[in-house]
């Protein structure tokens, strides 16, 4: 449930108002302003994505991508002040599990939630009621509209817009819209959909297209069906019961991955032109562990690997990994300026004890939901940090102690 969210689509696509004929913003903008809009949207009406069950309390896990604090430590190295109530876009929120982490995981934040499809809207409003969503941010608001439809909200201090751009007829014009909406200091979040590690799944999206199995529950059945008939060895087949097979459970799920009628991929040449049509920043992968050639290479091919510029690292890691299925990432407006901390700084900086850890502050998994050691020194640190959040950090340890929980994104500066 919660690793599907992880991995493939975690939201569906973007947006309109949920009362859309008594909305003057929307009869002003009858036609819709993507071509692919009335299909999507009515495929996501069929299906509302994703899929995950609803529940009574809040959300299960954390994903820090969507916890503000995190997302503003990992890319500027700490905390800038002013941020506490933070101006949150979820654009394209589909049922509703990313705006419902979105409000618990940003208590105070206000929260907009927009996404074309009035199914799963309907969906995400009953599973952030349940969750009592409202109740943890100053404001919620859910809403059927289109990303490229949001004049006169925002500026934005974060948005959200997760498998979302690749749904549109011109991806170029919605990152556009969104970067209009985002604060000048502000983050955007994206995901979007890599071409080596869909090989299978366009191929399958092409046969079934050729069988004229149709984005119904026809091509539902179809779908599975085909996956189920094909050879045991057949590429295809084993490759989606090895990979997708878990996360594929849902039906929504399934057809999101097969049937979509309106998909688009990229490599990171074509990534990179793509940020650059709107003018953004690249601010960091947000899944940057996959992008360390450490994980794929050792000794001498290590070292030539790392001697590489930044880019030229990661297209290695493009070539030699053709499982990578998705690209997520951080744009900002303006060149992101690291912050640099000298051990006089960081002794008189405050911290906050990193929001999404497991069981803080003595953490069994950290933020990605892995296991993690600390020393007895470490978890004495944590539970001081988090009963004397005003103290300076230099009050209760060495420099490099603090360094090292702030290296491992444990402990959050406050810049």
């Amino acid at each position: 449930m919660f690793a599907g969210c992880l991995s493939e689509g975690i939201t569906a696509l973007c947006s309109v108002k949920s009362s859309a004929a008594s909305d003057p913003r929307w009869m002003a903008h009858p036609q819709p302003s993507d071509a692919a809009t009335p299909v999507v949207s009515a495929f996501y009406d069929r299906f509302p994505f994703p899929g995950d069950p609803l529940q009574d309390g809040p959300p299960p896990g954390y994903n820090w991508r969507w916890c503000h604090r995190s997302v503003l430590a990992a890319v500027y190295g700490a905390i800038p002040p002013g941020l506490d109530q933070p101006r949150i876009l979820d654009a394209g929120c589909g049922t509703g599990v990313s705006t419902d982490y979105l409000c618990h995981l940003n208590p105070g934040a206000s929260v907009l939630g927009v996404d074309i499809s009035e199914g799963a809207l309907a969906v995400a409003r009953e599973r952030c009621q349940r969750s009592e969503a409202s109740g943890q941010v100053t404001s919620l608001r859910q809403e059927q509209r289109s990303l490229l439809d949001l004049d006169g909200e925002g500026p934005f201090d974060y948005i959200n817009s997760v498998g979302v751009l690749h749904h549109l007829d011109q991806p170029q014009t919605g990152l556009r819209a969104l970067a209009d909406l985002l604060a000048p200091n502000g983050l955007l979040h994206l995901f979007l959909y890599a071409d080596a590690g869909r090989w299978e799944i366009h191929r399958t999206q092409r046969a079934l297209n050729l069988l004229d199995a149709g984005t119904g529950p026809d091509g539902l059945r179809l779908g599975r069906q085909l996956l189920e008939t094909l050879p045991e060895g057949n590429r295809l087949a084993r490759h989606h019961r090895e990979r997708w097979a878990v996360d594929c459970a849902a039906d929504a799920n399934f057809a999101d991955m097969y049937l979509h009628p309106q998909e688009t991929s990229y490599n990171l040449e074509r990534l990179f032109a793509f940020i650059d049509t709107a003018g953004l920043q690249f601010a960091g992968f947000s899944n940057p562990e996959i992008w360390d050639p450490a994980r794929l290479l050792q000794g001498e091919l290590l070292e030539r690997a790392l001697a590489l510029p930044q880019r030229q690292q990661w297209q290695l890691i493009e070539q030699l990994d053709p499982d990578i299925s998705h690209f997520e990432f951080f744009l900002s407006a303006a060149p992101v300026m690291r912050s640099l901390w000298s051990d006089e700084a960081i002794g008189q900086a405050r911290g906050i004890c990193q929001p999404c850890l497991w069981g803080e502050p003595d953490p069994i998994l950290g933020r990605n939901m892995e296991p993690i050691q600390l020393s007895g020194a470490d978890r004495a640190l944590l539970r001081a940090v988090a009963d004397q959040p005003e103290a300076a950090l230099g009050e209760l340890a060495e420099p490099d102690q603090i360094r090292g929980l702030v290296d491992r994104q444990l402990l959050l500066l406050r810049g």
